[in-house]
């Protein structure tokens, strides 16, 4: 099946006379005089009126962005979403300055629970660049954990946020 090229015309049973104004790989965007912009499959049952080439990539705007968002979920450095603990929700968080002359600052916890987690999220490709790095020594490997999961330690204040107990940062554990 040949695939229609924008600016086409076609018969739809339901719509009537319509112009195709976008296409994919799987849909028609098609502007139809009777009821306006309606999306159908390629393969539906029109009659085509005027077929033009299909001189564009037939994949859309919406399908290359869900491809990206599968590709970054899979190789960022951003595992998975992590929720908020719900008395935070819509909160805020004010800094207050000690003088009484400056201003505070205000932001809202959702943005600084984000950056916590990122954070965290980064402290953790950390880690496993330094455990699959080939040139450092066994020594050096476990000299730079060490030191990564004092900062875990060091972050483990803000696990108040964090909705799931295992989300939450785990510094040095007393034996």
């Amino acid at each position: 099946m040949e695939i229609l090229g924008i600016g086409s015309r076609i018969r739809h049973p339901e719509h009537g006379p319509g112009v195709v104004v976008n296409v994919s790989s799987r849909h028609y965007w098609v502007s139809f005089m009777e009821t306006g912009l309606e999306t159908i499959d390629v393969d539906a049952e029109f009659e085509v009126i005027e077929a033009l080439q299909d001189d564009v990539d037939t994949i859309s705007f919406s399908e290359v962005e869900m491809t990206l968002i599968r590709i970054l979920r899979k190789w960022s450095d951003i595992s998975t979403l992590v929720p908020l603990a719900d008395r935070w929700k819509g909160g805020s968080l004010v800094l207050k300055p000690g003088d009484p002359g400056l201003a505070e600052k205000e932001i809202p916890i959702d943005t600084f629970f984000h950056k916590i987690v990122m954070v965290r999220d980064r402290l953790r490709v950390m880690e496993q660049k330094i455990n699959a790095h080939p040139g450092m020594s066994d020594a050096e490997k476990i000299e730079l954990q060490q030191y990564i999961t004092r900062i875990y330690g060091s972050l483990t204040t803000f696990n108040v946020l964090f909705k799931s107990k295992g989300d939450q940062f785990i510094g040095e554990r007393t034996k």
